[in-house]
């Protein structure tokens, strides 16, 4: 079997869980667990399907760093809890998914799956850092489009994506970022950048929406090219004018916008292995303890299963 490498954009998966599985199963405390039970049903089934031999948890160790909001004070606002004036990062998140986020640490070590952070930094960059040094296949598991920049055929980097729910997913290759955007994966933060998005309060270029940024990238290659064609008099003067109009976000939005490959972490050779033993009882235990158990059962399976294919 081919080495592949599996990246979760972890939080994504949680908030999908959280709000697709019914709170109706509890822990003996009556705390819910429905985000928690929900993901290890996600990580079975993408285990199961996909066959990864090595498998970690990307973490946001900051959600919304400070240096994003210093270059574009509106990225991500609006997710912000607003009664929280003095705390500007608290993101807003339903209170019975808050209390789940130590439970899904704890669940992910118990299973052997590494989480793996920075410190002022998104799961994102995490999830870029790592698949581009990465010297095996990469599949990365995520809701958020943003990721398309990372997709590479050259080097077998694809993702997984979710946003269609987890019955539906979609394999993302060269080819679907080309057919469904009319960019190259290499184009898409610059495409991103110019078209803006709301979910991450980005403002975008005024006038320019998906089918224009794809066109200009066609015709110039990059931002960079665009905005010298605009300053060197080959675009329209409509275009030249927004351009000008949207110089200041234009110097800061590409470093705010494409996710960070150059961070100081590596994780080689980190295997997938299902818990035995001393380690396996802990696992029995802590599903007894939140009431886990067939998720827990589904999750173990799906891990032993890949390990014994090795």
């Amino acid at each position: 079997m081919t080495d592949r490498l599996m990246l979760l954009d972890t939080a994504s998966l949680y908030f999908r869980a959280f709000f697709g599985v019914p709170d109706k199963v509890k822990a003996p405390d009556g705390s819910s667990v429905n985000a928690t039970r929900g993901l290890l049903d996600i990580i079975a089934k993408l285990v199961t399907l996909y066959q990864p031999t090595q498998l970690i948890a990307c973490w946001d160790d900051d959600w919304r760093p400070q240096w994003r909001v210093d270059l574009i004070p509106s990225y991500k606002a609006h997710r912000v809890v607003e009664e929280v004036a003095a705390a500007p990062d608290v993101e807003e998140v339903p209170d019975a998914l808050q209390q789940q986020i130590p439970l899904i640490r704890e669940t992910l070590g118990a299973l052997g799956i590494p989480i793996i952070g920075v410190a002022e930094h998104e799961a994102d960059d995490v999830i870029g850092t790592l698949a581009t040094r990465a010297d095996l296949p990469v599949d990365i598991v995520t809701g958020d489009r943003d990721l398309f920049q990372l997709v590479d055929d050259s080097r077998d980097v694809r993702v997984i994506y979710t946003a269609r729910g987890m019955s539906n997913l979609e394999i993302v290759t060269d080819e679907t970022v080309v057919a469904r955007y009319g960019v190259l994966p290499s184009q898409y933060a610059d495409f991103a950048t110019l078209r803006g998005d709301t979910s991450d309060g980005l403002p975008g270029v005024k006038g320019i929406g998906e089918k224009t940024a794809a066109t200009l990238l066609r015709a110039h290659g990059d931002l960079a090219g665009i905005r010298a064609a605009a300053a060197a008099g080959q675009l329209t003067a409509t275009a030249a004018t927004r351009f000008a109009e949207a110089s200041d976000y234009l110097d800061v939005a590409p470093t705010v916008v494409k996710v960070a490959t150059d961070l100081d972490i590596s994780a080689p050779g980190i295997a997938i292995t299902a818990p035995t033993g001393a380690d396996l009882d802990a696992v029995d235990a802590l599903a007894e303890r939140w009431n886990l158990g067939t998720a827990m059962g589904r999750a173990l399976s799906a891990l032993a299963s890949e390990r014994g294919s090795d």
